[in-house]
């Protein structure tokens, strides 16, 4: 009886997690469409949503303590609820960045100048990709696909540093630019943070699947490649 009450609330809370995700993803999608397309509207829809994402992030996130509480979940039920925790976390984080997206969107549009040299749309695409596979690896618990999420990182890591490259040399170009130049720049430094956050999801999905923590081992390992050879 009460594994079945437990199995009805975990179906109710994987529910709730993936309304939450719909959320999240729709606001990423209009931030970067509103940067891209320089549309307000869009930007301040991401604005106002916001608040009923942080809502739905703090009601999961009681609902996962109530379950811990009551019914002390053991093996992959406990799991669940733990990777439920962080990855509910995770998603209000790229809420908030996308809602930092948006407000750079209305920025840049109460200074016009220089036209964007900065086409996003390369990463954009990238990094939602990555956000919606983490999510789909959560709903079919497919390790593989989260795996090719957390390799995507590395890619996206690229763009930023192009990104980089491109503003320096437009700053030099237009010095009189430089502060909206910034200010676009830092629009993919947000899109590489939801990227870290996909991955995050991904490497919980992992944890949630095969009980294995591999968050830190990987950091290592991106460390040491990274690492200048004497």
């Amino acid at each position: 009886m009460e594994a079945r009450r437990l199995s009805r609330e975990i179906e109710k809370l994987k529910k709730r997690i993936l309304v939450l995700s719909a959320e999240v993803e729709r606001a990423l999608q209009r931030a970067v469409e509103s940067v891209t397309e320089q549309r307000a509207d869009l930007a301040q829809a991401v604005i106002d949503g916001d608040e009923e994402i942080d809502r739905q992030e703090v009601d999961l996130e009681e609902e996962c303590l109530k379950l811990l509480a009551l019914h002390q979940p053991v093996a992959i039920d406990l799991r669940f609820i733990v990777a439920v925790l962080k990855i509910n976390s995770d998603l209000e984080r790229i809420g908030d960045l996308a809602v930092n997206i948006a407000q750079r969107t209305l920025m840049l549009a109460a200074s016009p100048g220089l036209a964007t040299i900065f086409d996003f749309r390369e990463m954009a695409d990238r990094v939602q990709q990555m956000l919606r596979s983490s999510l789909d690896a959560l709903v079919n618990l497919d390790t593989p696909l989260a795996y090719d999420v957390i390799a995507s990182d590395d890619e996206v890591d690229v763009m930023n540093r192009q990104m980089y490259k491109r503003a320096a040399d437009a700053i030099m170009q237009n010095p009189e630019q430089a502060d909206r130049l910034i200010m676009l720049l830092s629009v993919s430094r947000l899109l590489e943070r939801v990227s870290d956050h996909a991955t995050n999801i991904a490497e919980d999905i992992v944890y949630l699947s095969s009980g294995e923590i591999i968050r830190h081992s990987r950091a290592f390992q991106r460390a040491a490649s990274t690492a200048p050879v004497e």
